[in-house]
C-alpha cells in the first residue's frame, strides 16, 4: 500500500511507485542459511519485520547509537585546555572522548566566544563536536531551558541519516549535561518529535524540510534560538536546500551565533556566508581536495560480469565495506548479486521506508551486515568507525562526489580504502579524479576475482 499523501518527504525521498513490487534479496542462498527462503534476512527485512514494519512511522531514529561505543576516560580531558567547562569536560569523559581532532582543536575556543564561525577540514575529520561541543557549552552556561516549542539551538543537516548520526555522536554528552538533544526529520513519526518539542528541547538537529512543516504549522518556534549551524553546507547547495535553508535563516531573529561546517565552501555556500554571518571566523584545517590522512585511494580495472565478485573477495578481507552506485536499481541489483555470493548485504536508498533504512544502517553498524549498498542519499550519513573499504561501483564524474562517498571510511583516525571500480571505458574519468586529488597518475590495475592480492590491498600497492 502507497504511503499516505498527506505524509511530507524530504526531496532525497522520492515517491515510490505502489504497483512496483519490490526486490528480494535471495539471502537462502547464503552461506549457513537454511533452505530456500527469499525473506531477505540477511538483509535485515526477515520474518518478524515485514508488513507494518516498513512503515515509516516506525523509524525509530536510533540509526547506530551503540555503533561507536567508547569506554569512559579520566577528567580532564584535553578539551578542558580548549575552554570547555568542567561540566562539558565531564560529559565527553563520558562518552569517551579524549581528545580533540584538528577541526576541533582550532574551532571549539573561537565558538566558544560567540562569533559567528566558518569552518572546512577533511570529510570524517569531527566536525559534529567542533560545532556540538560550543553550544551543548552554551546551553549548561545559564539555568534557562529551553520553553516548549522554542529550541534554544538548530542544526540544519541534508539527510535523515545524518540528522540521527549527529544526534547519536551529541546525545550522550548532552544528557550528562542535562541538555536536551533531538532529531527532526522527515520520514519518522511526526507526532513524537511533536511531543518532544511540546516538552522542550535545547538543540533539535533537522532536515530543512520537516523543520519548515512543524515552524508553519506552529509546532516549531526559532524565536528563541540563540546557535545556528549548517552542516554539510554544500551538499545541502548540491541538493538544491538553499531556499529552505535561507527560508530558515529568516525566521531566526533573535541575536545569535552561525556556524557553518562543511568539507567545502565555495559556490553557493560563498553567497550564505556572505548574506547571513557577521564577519565569520574561518578555520580551514586543509584543502578542499584533501582527504583523511589514512585513507589509501586503489583504482581496480574491472570486467562488467566480474565486479560484484570483486566486491565479495575484498570484503570478505577488508572488513565492513560501503558500495556506492549512482541509481537505486542499480543498489537493489548489487545487493541482490552479493547476497546470492553468500554477503551479509543489504541496499539503502531514498526509495526505501525511512523504517527500513534506519534497520539497515543500525545492523550494518553493530556488525551484523557485512557490505551496504548505497546512493549517494547515505554518503553523509554514515559515521562509522570501522568501515574498512568504501567502494565506487563506476568511477564518479565529480571529484566533490568521490571525496563525500570516501569520507565514509578512514574516520576518527583509522585507516580506510577508497577503491575505485573502472571498465575498459572509464579510465579517463580515473584519471580526472587522480589530477583533481592530485595523486600520481596511475592506470587502473587490471584484476579479476580469483586475484589473491583482493584479500590484502596493500599488496597492489607493493606491486603497482
Amino acid at each position: 500500500m502507497s504511503e499516505p499523501r498527506s505524509r511530507r518527504r524530504e526531496p532525497n525521498a522520492p515517491r515510490r511507485n505502489a504497483n512496483s513490487p519490490r526486490r528480494a534479496t535471495n539471502s537462502g542462498r547464503s552461506s549457513g542459511s537454511s533452505g530456500g527462503s527469499n525473506s531477505r534476512s540477511a538483509n535485515g527485512f526477515g520474518a518478524g519485520s515485514g508488513g507494518s514494519g516498513d512503515s515509516s512511522e516506525n523509524a525509530s531514529g536510533n540509526i547506530g547509537s551503540n555503533s561507536n561505543i567508547r569506554e569512559a576516560v579520566s577528567t580532564p580531558t584535553l578539551f578542558a585546555a580548549l575552554g570547555v567547562s568542567s561540566r562539558v569536560d565531564a560529559g565527553l569523559a563520558n562518552a569517551g572522548f579524549a581528545a580533540p581532532f584538528a577541526i576541533q582543536t582550532e574551532a571549539i575556543p573561537v565558538a566558544l566566544t560567540g562569533v559567528d564561525v566558518c569552518g572546512r577540514a577533511r570529510t570524517g575529520s569531527g566536525k559534529t563536536l567542533a560545532f556540538g561541543v560550543p553550544m551543548i557549552d552554551r546551553a549548561t552556561r545559564d539555568s534557562q531551558k529551553a520553553k516548549p516549542n522554542k529550541p534554544r539551538g538548530v542544526v540544519l543537516v541534508p539527510t535523515r541519516e545524518l540528522a540521527v548520526q549527529v544526534t547519536d555522536v551529541l546525545s550522550p554528552i548532552a544528557q550528562h549535561c542535562d541538555v536536551r538533544v533531538v532529531a527532526i526529520y522527515g520520514g519518522a513519526a511526526r507526532d513524537k518529535q511533536v511531543e518532544q518539542l511540546v516538552r522542550g528541547v535545547e538543540i533539535i538537529i533537522a532536515t530543512p524540510l520537516r523543520l519548515i512543516d512543524l515552524m508553519k504549522n506552529g509546532e516549531a518556534d526559532l524565536s528563541d534560538v540563540e546557535m545556528i549551524v549548517l552542516d554539510e553546507a554544500d551538499r545541502m547547495a548540491d541538493e538544491g536546500f538553499m531556499p529552505q535553508v535561507e527560508w530558515v535563516l529568516r525566521h531566526i531573529t533573535k541575536e545569535h551565533q552561525t556556524m557553518l561546517f562543511s568539507a567545502t565552501l565555495d559556490g553557493q555556500v560563498a553567497t550564505l556566508v556572505k548574506r547571513y554571518m557577521k564577519t565569520p571566523h574561518e578555520v580551514s584545517i586543509d584543502a578542499p581536495t584533501d582527504t583523511v590522512g589514512t585513507m589509501r585511494h586503489l583504482f581496480l580495472g574491472v570486467h562488467h560480469m566480474d565486479k560484484n565478485r570483486v566486491i565479495a573477495a575484498m570484503a570478505r578481507a577488508g572488513g565492513q565495506t560501503v558500495v556506492f552506485c549512482d541509481t537505486k536499481r542499480t543498489c537493489d541489483k548489487v545487493a541482490d548479486d552479493l547476497a546470492g555470493l553468500g554477503e551479509k548485504v543489504s541496499a539503502l536508498h531514498g526509495d526505501m521506508a525511512q523504517g527500513a533504512r534506519e534497520r539497515s544502517l543500525r545492523k550494518f553498524a553493530q556488525g551484523e551486515l557485512k557490505i551496504l549498498v548505497c546512493t549517494d542519499v547515505a554518503a553523509r550519513g554514515i559515521d562509522i568507525d570501522d568501515v574498512g573499504i568504501v567502494v565506487h561501483y563506476v568511477p564518479p564524474l565529480e571529484v566533490k562526489t568521490y571525496l563525500h562517498r570516501s569520507g565514509r571510511t578512514a574516520r576518527a583516525g583509522k585507516d580506510g580504502w577508497a577503491v575505485t571500480l573502472a571498465e575498459y571505458n572509464q579510465h579517463t574519468t580515473c584519471r580526472i579524479i587522480q589530477r583533481g586529488l592530485k595523486l600520481d597518475a596511475q592506470a587502473p590495475i587490471e584484476v579479476f576475482s580469483n586475484d589473491k592480492r583482493l584479500a590484502d590491498l596493500g599488496s597492489f600497492l607493493k606491486t603497482s
